[in-house]
């Protein structure tokens, strides 16, 4: 086989490897074309507790953290500021607009080592697990920067009745 020949056949297969990444992730994003939390913010009354600046790492289904959702503004990792108050708990994504969890659509806080394709220290992530809109659960991991994942955690876990209050994993 001639050095063009070789050549032909690597960039043959690296357009069809590009290609089947393309179709895979048009069909994720069609699978999860639904938003799975209205815009919104907390009110102005708010009575706020803490505030961290996070990395947004993912969310995924429910108990499956390398699954990724695609949801539009979920879709990719970004900045966040994570606000927690009495009323919920609001998140801002950079570039998209913010929306609140209440305590009652909030199922679960605790902390995580893996999501997607963060692995960090024991613990290193904050694990919420909460009911979209349309009832399906699913996890959102979020990466604190000036603080522990612990303390976002426990914050979260403040606003819950005492039987939400979440496990590590």
């Amino acid at each position: 086989m001639t050095r063009e020949g070789a050549l032909a056949i690597m960039i043959a297969v690296a357009v069809v490897l590009l290609a089947a990444l393309a179709w895979a992730w048009w069909r994720r994003t069609r699978r999860d074309a639904t938003p799975l939390v209205v815009a919104g913010e907390l009110p102005a009354d708010a009575h706020v507790r803490a505030t961290f600046d996070a990395l947004y790492v993912a969310t995924t289904a429910r108990d499956a953290p390398l699954e990724r959702i695609a949801a539009p503004g979920m879709a990719f990792r970004s900045k966040a500021t994570v606000t927690v108050a009495d009323e919920g708990v609001a998140v801002g994504l950079t570039g998209q607009d913010p929306f609140v969890l209440t305590p009652d659509r909030i199922v679960d806080v605790g902390q995580s080592t893996v999501a997607i394709d963060r692995v960090v220290e024991t613990g290193g992530l904050t694990r919420l697990t909460w009911r979209t809109d349309a009832g399906s659960t699913v996890d959102t991991y979020f990466r604190p920067q000036d603080a522990s994942a612990r303390a976002l955690a426990d914050a979260v876990a403040g606003i819950l009745p005492p039987t939400q209050t979440g496990t590590d994993s």
